[in-house]
């Protein structure tokens, strides 16, 4: 495929999501026109908020467009995420949850439910969603390093086994938690509700350097593709680049799960269907997948929040889609090894 081919679908698919976050702002309990919300983002980029009524604005910049922001921004981060894990990890299976980060998450988040914590406001859930990923993280490094090398069935195996220990901790929280169960498994199934700005430029900030950092490594994690050794023999420093992505990827997954709770298969599908688009450079195939991401998370927020009759966390509703997706491309991949 040509740079232009590439350029192409690039345009296409950053298209297809402007033009799905103005039907996602249009769509709700209270429907605003297609043409309206273009008039409300073209007087908010102006400073004027004169030729508008007050009240669309108002659901369009304090109550959807936050919300609509963060699902767009944790698609893309996970999708991106998942691009570096399968490169690095040299396995189509992994994604930004085969490493324990989102049961680290999940654990913060359920202890910060359990105990009732709330020293930064609506904040803390957050805060310590992501401490929690974070410490995960360097644990899984720790168990898999050694000797300044990080060996990808190390880290598979050693995220396998941190996440084990974290699942029967969570368990044993939920026990523990009566009467905030409820808020606990629901955190755990994922959701966009009630996220504000902050939220978002939290999530976009990181997102956004993290592809920024991944993107410019993309030569280098093209070439790590064939191997630890034929990218020593090229002159690539595997073990300082591998650390660097892998913090990367891992710090973009821990802001996404602590914003959004648990929400799986966006990192694990995306970049297959992507690399069957665009083939596997991953120079094309990061800024693909993240808008790719960004597309299926904000459809399925969309589809939950507007046009299901009661909200879906978003989690169960990306596992009905991803399931018999991954299943196809899993087919598919047996099929075509076999010749």
């Amino acid at each position: 495929m040509t740079a232009v081919s590439r350029t192409s679908i690039l345009l296409l698919l950053a298209s297809g999501l402007a033009g799905l976050v103005i039907l996602a702002t249009s769509m709700g309990f209270i429907s605003i026109a297609p043409g309206e919300i273009i008039t409300i983002f073209l007087d908010g980029l102006r400073g004027a908020a004169d030729s508008v009524d007050p009240l669309k604005a108002s659901i369009v910049f304090e109550v959807r467009l936050p919300r609509i922001m963060t699902s767009l921004f944790v698609g893309f981060g996970l999708a991106v995420a998942g691009v570096v894990f399968q490169g690095l990890l040299l396995n189509p299976l992994a994604d930004p949850f085969t490493l324990g980060v989102s049961s680290g998450a999940a654990l913060g988040a359920a202890v910060s439910l359990l105990l009732g914590l709330s020293f930064l406001g609506p904040s803390t859930l957050v805060l310590m969603a992501f401490l929690g990923a974070t410490a995960t993280l360097f644990a899984v490094l720790a168990m898999s390093g050694r000797d300044g090398e990080l060996s990808p069935a190390n880290l598979i195996l050693a995220g396998v086994i941190v996440s084990a220990i974290l699942s029967a901790g969570i368990s044993f929280i939920k026990y523990l938690a009566d009467e905030r169960v409820s808020a606990i498994v629901f955190w755990l199934m994922g959701s966009f509700a009630a996220r504000s700005w902050l939220d978002a430029m939290l999530t976009g900030g990181i997102t956004l350097v993290g592809f920024t950092l991944c993107l410019f490594y993309g030569r280098d994690l093209n070439i790590m593709s064939l191997g630890s050794r034929s990218a020593k023999s090229l002159g690539v420093d595997t073990g300082r680049v591998r650390l660097l992505l892998l913090i990367t990827a891992s710090l973009i997954s821990a802001v996404c799960v602590s914003v959004s709770g648990v929400i799986g298969f966006v990192g694990l599908i995306i970049p297959h269907l992507m690399r069957m688009i665009l083939g596997p450079d991953n120079r094309w195939l990061l800024p693909a997948s993240g808008l790719g991401g960004a597309i299926l998370l904000l459809a399925a927020d969309t589809c939950t929040r507007a046009i299901l009759p009661h909200e879906v966390p978003i989690g169960v509703l990306t596992a009905l889609i991803g399931g018999p997706i991954f299943c196809w491309i899993f087919t598919r991949t047996r099929r075509m090894r076999r010749g």
